[in-house]
Parts: C-alpha cells; structure tokens; sequence
C-alpha cells in the first residue's frame, strides 16, 4: 500500500523528554528518518512533552511512581494523536506498554557501560574510605554498596547536566552516567573512566533507544522498519524478557546485559538487595532466535534460587 510522505506542511510528530539527552534522540531519529527517505528534516516535529519525572526531582523515583514517570505523558500524546512516534530511552521504559501501543523499533544500540565520574578520583577504587557517592539509581548503589559497602551513598536526581553541577557544587565526590549518554552527546571533556561490564553490569537496555507508535498507524509502521536495528532488537528481547519476567521496577535492583556472537546470544543476569547485602547472578549461551526465552528461564531460575527470604526487603 502507497502512503503519504510527511511534508514540511504536515510533518510526523515526533514525542520525547526536554532534556538534552532526550534532544539528541529525537534528533537523531529524525536524521535517520529523513535519510531512509530522502526526505527534508523539517519534514519532521519534534514536540517536546514534560514528564513527571523531569519535573519531580526532590524525590526518589520508588516513592513517586517508577518507570511510568518518564513515559505516561507522552504516551498519552501518542494515545490522543499529538503526536505519531515517541522516542524513548529503553533502560527508562516499562516491560508493558498500555493498550493501543507498540514498542518495536530500535536504532544501533550505544556502548551499554556505566562510567565512574570523579573529579578527584579516576576509578571507585581510588576513592577514599567514607567518600560520598550520587546515583538515582537502585541498581548502582545496591551494586556500589555490595562492593564498596565503606561509601556513602546519597540520592541524586536530574538530568546528566545537573548530575555534573552537583559534583563541581561538591554534593559528592563521585556518580556515575551511562557511557552511552555521554557519547550521544558528544561530551568529551567529562573525566570519565568506563567500567566493563565484569565489573558492573548495566542495566537491562542501557545504550538503546526505542521507538513507540500506535499499532493501527501502519504508514508509521513501514517507515520505522527502514530505520530498525535488528540486532538490538533481539539482544533487548532477551535482557526485556528476563526484565519482565522478574517482575522489574524502580525498586528492584536488576542489572541485565544480551551480547550477539554470530549465532549465538550471551545473556548475563543479576539481582540483588538494595542494600548490597547480596546478589544473585547468572550467565547462560542459546541461539538468538532463543533469546526472549533465555530471559524468562534465567529469571525463573534466579528467583528459585533466591526463595522468600532474598525478597524480605519488599515489606519492610
């Protein structure tokens, strides 16, 4: 079936986060759109929707809502036809998206590793006895408290900017940014050191961005196959799966991580308590057309592994 192209006059909205990192996801979307089909920039919108989660900085994401908060608004813009596509970082996404919506398009996944972000110290070992350590995420300071239990460890919330203010402000002596940000935007002259993923492994899609759309809307469905990075998409099938079926939210500490090798697919899964008390992992080679169900038997068998008493921290 033959559709119509976006014009400058009646362009393809395109939904995402004002932050600045969220920007150049849009923008990157959009050039690759554009590119796929000869077609103008200005052929595309960015529209820039506020979230919850950009707004409610003060306050741990656990205690306001979790994952949904940096989507729901735009997903509602997406449900009312505000807009056509909605660009998203996948380590911030749900496992289920609500009804009427497709999450199905990724682009070329970035490097997935955490950085360590000192501006006195070059590595988490180097930092002194006691030293104050920001993160937002559960995942990094059950992982930080499980190896370097001596630290402190304070919450600190905002985009990458403000992250970094707050270190030049002396609020803590090191944090932690996603290798990939840093890199989407271009920001070089961030000390920065890279920590392989033996050491801490990412969180589950770090690195990726996706692509929602309206399931009905098939003219957007063929034009985001053009720009769909297939392998991606079957790393993220596997780390989702195993996301999903742990029952994965902002307060579990989950650190996931699929890698392609010609035919094969690695996947490396970890839980552990957010106080760093302990940690679950495990490590398991398939095929890649088996990878989503690697996920769900790896989850499985970390949670039998784990009984009821690993979990007692959820009624507390």
């Amino acid at each position: 079936m033959q559709y119509d192209m976006p014009t400058p006059s009646k362009p393809l909205n395109i939904g995402t986060r004002g932050s600045p990192l969220a920007l150049a996801q849009a923008h990157e979307t959009r050039a690759r759109l554009a590119a796929a089909f000869d077609l103008p920039h200005d052929a595309f919108a960015i529209v820039v929707i506020s979230t919850a989660g950009d707004r409610i900085i003060d306050r741990p994401l656990k205690e306001i809502g979790g994952k949904g908060l940096f989507t729901r608004e735009i997903e509602d813009a997406l449900l009312d036809g505000s807009i056509d596509i909605a660009v998203h970082s996948m380590k911030d996404m749900p496992t289920l998206q609500p009804e009427g919506l497709l999450l199905d398009t990724y682009l070329p996944r970035e490097d997935v590793r955490d950085a360590f972000i000192s501006l006195n110290a070059s590595a988490l070992s180097d930092l002194p006895q006691g030293s104050v350590v920001g993160t937002s995420s559960l995942r990094r300071q059950a992982q930080l408290r499980l190896r370097r239990p001596d630290l402190q460890v304070v919450e600190f919330r905002g985009n990458l900017q403000t992250r970094l203010k707050k270190l030049g402000d002396k609020v803590a002596d090191a944090t932690f940014l996603a290798m990939a940000g840093l890199n989407r935007l271009k920001m070089d002259d961030v000390p920065r050191t890279p920590i392989e993923v033996t050491g801490m492994l990412p969180a589950v899609a770090q690195g990726a961005i996706g692509i929602e759309r309206r399931i009905n809307d098939l003219r957007t469905a063929d034009m985001l196959a053009a720009i769909h990075d297939g392998p991606t998409g079957q790393r993220l099938a596997a780390e989702r799966t195993f996301l999903a079926a742990l029952d994965g939210s902002c307060e579990t500490p989950i650190a996931g991580l699929a890698e392609l090798d010609g035919t094969s697919l690695r996947l490396r899964g970890e839980v552990l308590r957010p106080d760093g008390s302990g940690a679950l992992n495990d490590d398991m080679t398939v095929l890649i057309e088996d990878g989503a169900a690697a996920g769900k038997e790896m989850a499985t068998k970390l949670l039998e592994r784990a009984g009821e008493g690993f979990f007692d921290w959820r009624a507390r």
